[in-house]
């Protein structure tokens, strides 16, 4: 991630080049804990409303570069038979041959390609996003929220994400007329990131 390029006011102040000591005591590799992730996504639905999904099975790493960010990387596998709508009618048809194709392409995944700051706690991921065989790139953007340690002693660190893709870029078309005009499913998706990493002993 590009998120430990961040420098508090002082040290921005006195150098653009200083890195902040306790930011950069951070480089490491992490897990993404999904206990507490969340990788959301939001469709709009007959027009008129939303509908909120998560993936419940995934892993993830992270490699963090507190001295260089650009050299912070990501990855993601999350397995598409995990998804949950609230439905379990819709949770089907979403696995189903319409959309993912859940037994021909179990996964989905994201490998960054480019991480960069953008000023104060906001960082950008660069990545490709394959869904159904076809690799897209997306870009990510992100809010560092910190880092801690629990009371179990592992280091944690947080960010909170977001990014919008066309599902049809994809390969996921399947759509249905609405009499009134317009379609059942928005082509526009949401994506939201709520990320706990730990630090690997």
């Amino acid at each position: 991630m590009g998120i430990f390029g961040r420098k508090s006011n002082e040290t921005a102040t006195t150098t653009a080049a200083a890195v902040n000591p306790d930011l950069a005591a951070l480089t490491g590799d992490y897990t993404i804990d999904p206990a507490h992730t969340t990788l959301g996504f939001v469709a709009r639905h007959a027009m008129v409303t939303n509908v909120k999904g998560t993936f419940q099975d995934f892993t993830g790493t992270l490699h963090l570069d507190g001295g260089d960010p650009s050299k912070s990387t990501a990855t993601i596998d999350v397995v598409m038979d995990s998804i949950e709508t609230g439905n379990a009618d819709r949770d089907g048809h979403l696995k189903s041959a319409d959309f993912f194709k859940t037994d021909e392409f179990p996964a989905m995944t994201f490998r960054t390609t480019k991480a960069e700051a953008l000023g104060g706690d906001d960082y950008r991921l660069t990545g490709d996003l394959t869904i159904l065989g076809t690799t897209k790139q997306l870009s990510i953007d992100l809010e560092f929220n910190g880092a801690a340690t629990d009371p179990f002693g592992n280091q944690r660190v947080g960010f909170e994400g977001k990014a919008e893709i066309l599902r049809s870029e994809w390969g996921l078309t399947w759509n249905a007329a609405l009499e009134t005009g317009g379609v059942l499913v928005s082509d526009k998706i949401k994506l939201n990131f709520d990320i706990s990493a730990i630090r690997n002993a």
